[in-house]
């Protein structure tokens, strides 16, 4: 098997047993990105010899006995909101931020301190704003999914999962606002973790939201997030729950409205795992649907980026994406007492949602309602934003409401397209969440178990 199709537990003892080095990691990464790129265009940045020198730093601590962390030689795919050091930072804009954003922030120095290997920066939604992966400036990459018509592959975070499926990176880094570390998992076939806003520091990423924005990890599997979260966290190892006593609660209203195969693949996923020994337990969550509803008034996101804007970085607003530009100039005029009022409806209904939650371990339903847009389809604002909506249905809940949540594969719907299964727990309840979908893995098997190779790439 190549190396880079091992997991990240395989290729640390291959390290431990010098069956494999990271230069050698490295370069099939460098390769695979030369092989696909033209097709997919997954980053915005290409540095291979950074990572030539990164890989050389992680063989010479292996060399010393040292093997420093789960990320210890492993590519890794940052989007560009992102700091790095000795790279630029765009933020999906068409001017380099200033200097401050190039340097690592704690999320990118725990990976470096691992002799993690980074080699670009994948693109993304202009200043993240956005779920369909769209940018004027930069493009926008390719769904490999779809061999005939160029889809949508998800955002913000639009080359992440892209950048794991043409093998270039094993673990990919996102932020997720309104679902954009979800979202393109969902669409591209991986896994995608959201965790608890606050849990991990948001320094060194350019906002979005500093009220909602949180790091997340993209991998091509559940054992892999659990691996990266861990090396992140400090926390320790995630073992799978049982599924015996597993109580998964399903609320019938995020299963409404699905794109034909969505609901129905999701659904046999969930089925399996009952008969493996999990519990379903109808659960009514109003407030998911109260969080939805204050995002679609407008939300918090478009006013607290015109904030940042206008206080750091105000001669980008004039040449800002023109599908979002009319958005953040209306939220320069929202009032300040109902920007309060939606944040203080918020966190009512945020404590509402812990206590409506507590008598389950997760709330599973599809990830996205809608299969991933043709990119033919969402050229215009309006079309662009009603995708949006539908794009982000099923994921603002976990921002809005401060929980946790991860999307998984669990087979394709009508069109032939990935679909995710959510499982959303709650807040500061990641390894409970982990281990749930861990669980759920094993049953069901990996991405690449359910889904095989994107015809794209095949």
């Amino acid at each position: 098997m190549a190396p880079a199709a091992l997991s990240l537990d395989e290729i640390g003892r291959a390290f431990d047993e010098r069956r494999l080095s990271a230069r050698e990691l490295a370069e099939q990464a460098i390769a695979n990105h030369a092989r696909w790129d033209a097709k997919l265009g997954a980053y915005s940045l290409w540095a291979p010899e950074v990572a030539r020198d990164l890989a050389r730093r992680a063989d010479a601590a292996l060399a010393e006995g040292r093997r420093l962390g789960p990320f210890h030689g492993i590519p890794v795919a940052p989007k560009d909101l992102f700091a790095v050091s000795g790279m630029p930072t765009y933020a999906g804009s068409p001017r380099r931020l200033p200097a401050r954003w190039e340097q690592d922030g704690p999320v990118i120095a725990a990976i470096r301190r691992q002799r993690g290997v980074f080699a670009g920066k994948t693109h993304m939604v202009e200043f993240a704003f956005g779920g369909t992966g769209v940018n004027a400036h930069w493009g926008c990459p390719r769904n490999p999914w779809d061999a005939a018509e160029v889809r949508s592959p998800g955002g913000s975070s639009s080359g992440a999962g892209v950048a794991l499926l043409e093998g270039s990176a094993l673990i990919a880094l996102g932020t997720d606002t309104a679902g954009s570390v979800r979202i393109p998992a969902s669409a591209t076939g991986n896994v995608g973790l959201k965790i608890t806003a606050g849990r991990w520091s948001t320094d060194g990423i350019v906002p979005l939201s500093h009220t909602f924005d949180t790091p997340g990890v993209l991998a091509r599997s559940v054992a892999d997030a659990a691996s990266a979260f861990a090396g992140i966290d400090g926390a320790r190892p995630i073992a799978p729950s049982r599924l015996a006593g597993l109580r998964i609660g399903i609320d019938d209203a995020m299963w409404q409205g699905c794109t034909a195969g969505i609901a129905e693949t999701a659904k046999a996923a969930l089925d399996r795992l009952a008969r493996a020994g999990a519990s379903l337990v109808p659960k009514a969550l109003p407030e998911f649907a109260g969080a939805v509803q204050v995002f679609h008034e407008g939300g918090v996101s478009a006013i607290e980026l015109r904030q940042f804007l206008d206080r750091e970085l105000p001669e980008w607003i004039a040449t800002l994406d023109p599908i979002n530009a009319p958005v953040i100039a209306r939220a320069a005029a929202v009032p300040a007492e109902l920007y309060r009022d939606r944040l203080a409806r918020l966190a009512a209904l945020s404590i509402s949602a812990a206590a409506t939650m507590a008598d389950i371990d997760v709330i599973a339903s599809p990830t996205l309602t809608i299969t991933p847009p043709l990119l033919s389809a969402i050229r215009d604002s309006d079309s662009h934003w009603q995708a949006n909506r539908a794009l982000t249905r099923n994921t603002v809940p976990a921002n809005y409401l401060g929980l946790c949540a991860i999307s998984l594969p669990v087979g394709f719907d009508a069109a032939r397209m990935p679909v995710g299964l959510q499982f959303t727990a709650r807040a500061r309840q990641e390894e409970t969440l982990l281990a749930a979908a861990l669980a759920a893995e094993r049953v069901l098997g990996t991405a690449r178990d359910i889904l095989g190779v994107p015809p794209l790439l095949a």
